[in-house]
């Protein structure tokens, strides 16, 4: 007859307090925040991220110098206008930085570890959106920031317009942030080898705004003004500039907007379509890799 022995071999219940699934969003926030540039991990891991938010402030302090040295508040850079004219930097950065956030752990085959703890697929999907928005927003935002508090230092006139501009410019900085970091985490989850995630989000962002830049201008030769305006809704960066030119005031920086203010709103259903489908994508996707 065997006879079953117990051991106490010292392990000791967990007493603290058990923080719970809010506690987990957060921290899963945090971390891919963190990972967005780097921090806590290698140090060349920094180097790219910190070297395309250098190259996003050169312009606008450049700016700022211009405007105290020669007395010209007019060279002050249309708020809206700028991440349209640096999008090459923001679409490397979404480029370098989408598949750290997106595609490791799925390549890894470390995201059931995370289902382990009181936390459900959503909650990591909204995690990640949210912190790469947030990183995006830092990136785009901070210079804009800059040219205004610069702009007031050096007295360009009308403060009261000037800070209107200024809050519209950071409305579009935040739309542009969350259907880069949408499209940008889509890809990346899809292409788990960071070389090939790298080049699709560049081919995604970059080479379709080429395309529909030059179908544009054909349009426009043709004298169809209005469909070349519709057009700029199959690119992010058109898209988002629809938005600022027809609801927030700003300047048009593309080929052409859809008219009028339905077309801004138009513009903005598609931005929270691209967002909401995203996140519908993402979940879907991160959801078949906890089961694997």
């Amino acid at each position: 007859m065997n006879v079953s022995t117990i051991h106490d071999i010292g392990y000791r219940h967990y007493e603290g307090k058990r923080l719970g699934r809010a506690y987990v969003t957060r921290s899963m926030f945090v971390h891919n925040l963190r990972a967005a540039y780097g921090l806590g991990r290698p140090a060349r891991a920094k180097v790219m991220p910190f070297i395309l938010a250098g190259i996003m402030l050169l312009p606008a302090v450049g700016d700022i110098a211009v405007v105290a040295i020669a007395k010209r508040p007019e060279a002050l850079f249309p708020y809206t206008r700028y991440q349209f004219m640096l999008q090459l930097i923001i679409s490397i950065f979404v480029a370098t930085q989408a598949p750290v956030l997106a595609s490791r752990e799925i390549r890894f085959h470390s995201v059931p570890l995370y289902f382990s703890r009181p936390v459900v697929h959503l909650d990591l999907v909204l995690a990640k959106l949210a912190a790469f928005t947030t990183a995006l927003f830092a990136l785009t935002a901070i210079p804009i920031t800059v040219l205004y508090v610069g702009g007031l230092v050096t007295q360009v006139p009308d403060s009261g317009e000037q800070l209107l501009h200024y809050l519209g410019g950071l409305a579009a900085c935040l739309l542009l942030s969350l259907v880069l970091g949408a499209i940008g985490l889509v890809v990346a989850a899809f292409t788990p080898r960071r070389g090939f995630g790298v080049a699709a989000v560049i081919a995604v962002l970059l080479v379709s705004g080429v395309l529909v830049s030059i179908v544009q201008g054909i349009t426009q030769n043709t004298g169809h003004w209005t469909l070349s305006g519709w057009l700029g809704l199959f690119t992010p960066y058109s898209l988002v500039d629809a938005v600022a030119y027809r609801l927030l005031g700003g300047k048009l920086s593309a080929v052409a907007a859809p008219p009028g203010v339905g077309g801004g709103v138009a513009a903005l259903a598609v931005c929270a379509a691209i967002v909401l489908g995203a996140v519908t994508v993402l979940y879907a996707r991160f959801r078949k890799a906890g089961l694997s």
